[in-house]
């Protein structure tokens, strides 16, 4: 349960594996948080927890967790009371450490959170008048280094646990007083994996939170409500569509493989033609779940009448049943582009829209708080992988040729 993962971490040339030693209580307590009701079993058992009675309590334990929100055992009234005393000092129930949480001027409310180890996250939620979508985080920081995303320019530190990735849900539901778990009247209504870090390279952490938060008993949120967002890591995919099976959508970006390669490097190792061949092989995708590719708009770099023809034209080839977000770009400190026109991304999207793909402008949200896409990005100011590769380009292109 706690022993180190392997990451691969993809750099310039290949993913290299890295081991990560999984943070632990310094209490010594085990954190059920992430955990399914086998998992709590196990560790009951392991406790030495008579076998009957582990089956038992892990089913009321879950219950009390997933679909009540309990963090104390001492809430949990068809448990006898010494044996929640026996369970609290043996396990936790956490919730991820709340750092600073901000509210934008349009509603969004951005936490930043810290680990047991002290490494810190983010999570977003953005409402609207129909839905309220929580932006999940996989990793502590990214090495993806896409050019036009902040938090690309942090350090990789690690994966985080399905704990901490459920934790982000359970978190939310307290600060909106979703508990117990219900359908209706639910303000947290969908879940994106578009926080930092790309959930692809840390798999299985994300699909086994996932399933508890697509477990009837558990969470209870519909797969066809939560989306996972991947740059592109093509091994992955179709394992993601069969294993988790929610929906899909891509960091698309870029329409040729020159501009893809600058602004979304890991095109380098896995390129446009064989990330669409993945895509028209998710498991899953039809006309009703189309997969989104999402293109941020960045001023005379992906922008041009052309690019959106070019993009029409491979979602053609590969008969994708697809939707294009065009996401304005979010400007950052030191950023290397400026946001396109918006005449320019209105002309963009009506040349898709034409073609009978449906091509949405997402509006900006949360921008006065870094909470809008591609600015996430914690205080951890220590040079990362993605900026000594940037380092390593620059140094590269400025050699005479």
């Amino acid at each position: 349960m706690n022993a180190p993962v392997t990451m691969p971490i993809p750099g310039l040339v290949d993913p290299v594996p890295v081991p990560r030693a999984m943070p632990q209580r310094p209490d010594g307590r085990i954190d059920l948080i992430g955990l399914s009701i086998a998992e709590i079993r196990a560790a009951l058992s392991e406790a030495q927890l008579d076998p009957r009675q582990a089956k038992l309590r892990a089913k009321q334990i879950f219950h009390w967790i997933y679909n009540r929100g309990a963090t104390d055992f001492a809430v949990m009234t068809d448990i006898a009371k010494d044996m929640r005393g026996w369970l609290a000092m043996r396990f936790a129930i956490s919730r991820p450490e709340v750092v600073e949480a901000q509210v934008s001027t349009d509603g969004t409310r951005k936490w930043l959170l810290r680990g047991v180890d002290g490494q810190d996250y983010e999570m977003v939620f953005i409402p609207d008048a129909d839905r309220g979508t929580l932006c999940v985080s996989s990793q502590v920081g990214c090495t993806l280094n896409c050019r036009f995303c902040h938090t690309g320019t942090m350090r990789l530190v690690r994966n985080l646990t399905a704990g901490e990735i459920v934790g982000q849900v359970m978190l939310a539901r307290d600060a909106l007083g979703e508990w117990p778990s219900s359908p209706d009247g639910r303000m947290l209504t969908n879940i994106v994996l578009m926080g930092m870090g790309e959930p692809l390279y840390n798999f299985d952490a994300v699909r086994d939170a996932l399933r508890i938060v697509m477990d009837g008993d558990g969470l209870a949120l519909s797969r066809r409500r939560i989306t996972l967002s991947t740059s592109g890591v093509v091994p992955m995919m179709a394992r993601a569509g069969e294993e988790i099976g929610v929906n899909l959508a891509v960091s698309l970006h870029a329409v040729t493989k020159e501009v893809r390669d600058e602004i979304v490097p890991l095109n380098r190792k896995y390129g446009l033609e064989e990330l669409l061949e993945a895509c028209a092989a998710y498991p899953g995708a039809n006309n009703a779940r189309r997969i989104t590719f999402e293109y941020v708009m960045l001023k005379d770099k992906n922008d041009s009448d052309a690019d959106a023809r070019e993009l029409v034209r491979l979602l053609k080839k590969y008969k994708l049943p697809a939707k294009v977000n065009l996401i304005p770009f979010n400007p950052w400190p030191g950023a290397p582009y400026e946001t396109s026109d918006p005449e320019r991304v209105a002309r963009f999207s009506e040349i898709v829209f034409e073609s009978g793909i449906s091509a949405p402008v997402r509006r900006p949200r949360g921008r006065d708080i870094a909470a809008a896409c591609g600015q996430l990005k914690t205080e951890a100011q220590r040079k990362s992988r993605a900026e000594l590769d940037r380092l390593v380009e620059e140094k590269q292109a400025a050699i005479p040729a």
